[in-house]
């Protein structure tokens, strides 16, 4: 083969690799998203979280939207989605690009941002009201989104694990209150009832 072909078919290899190493790429990406809203997948959230969580003024945030089973018996899965992308995007709003959010499974959702400002409290009042709101593409859709949060500096030395599972018993309280938001407390985690539900999975 002439140094010139040779050339060639190099060229051609290179270029079929570098296809199928963005194929890859893409892929790979793709696999760490949950499909129906774009979040990141439990696996993808939990390492973004765990690299914000070196910050102290990080805050955790876990959400689940009320009577989710009763929207979906009564307005249709589609409905049941369109609640969830819904959710999703405005969560994903809320804590912005210096943040990370994540779909945990099901109906439940979780976040990290960092509170630069101190206005923390204050800016999941105001997102708590707009999770309210129904999805423009389900307007028949009314419920609510319980959300419990922690700060990182409260409990410097818990890992993220045991951060959600304090946000995991404020949104329980949360889902008792009117006002659906719940800023976990500063003392230990109760026993039972409001500490983290049978069934319920923290992050690794």
């Amino acid at each position: 083969m002439s140094p010139l072909n040779l050339l060639a078919v190099s060229a051609v290899l290179a270029a079929g690799w570098t296809v199928h190493t963005m194929w890859m790429v893409r892929r790979l990406r793709t696999a760490r998203r949950d499909p129906l809203t774009g979040l990141w997948t439990r696996d993808a959230f939990t390492r973004r979280a765990r690299h914000l969580l070196r910050d102290r003024r990080a805050v955790i945030v876990l959400a689940d939207v009320d009577r989710f089973k009763q929207v979906n018996d009564t307005h249709g899965h589609a409905a049941g989605d369109a609640l969830l992308a819904a959710t999703a995007a405005r969560l994903a709003h809320a804590v912005g690009r210096g943040g990370v959010a994540g779909r945990l499974g099901g109906d439940e959702f979780a976040a990290v941002f960092i509170d630069r400002d101190h206005t923390a409290g204050q800016r999941l009042e105001t997102l708590a009201r707009v999770l309210a709101r129904p999805a423009d593409t389900a307007p028949e859709v009314h419920t609510s989104v319980s959300l419990g949060w922690v700060r990182r500096a409260d409990h410097p030395s818990e890992d993220l694990s045991g951060l959600l599972r304090r946000a995991d018993e404020a949104m329980y309280a949360a889902k008792r209150s009117p006002s659906r938001i719940r800023r976990a407390r500063l003392g230990q985690l109760l026993a039972s009832v409001a500490g983290r539900r049978p069934g319920r999975r923290g992050a690794a």
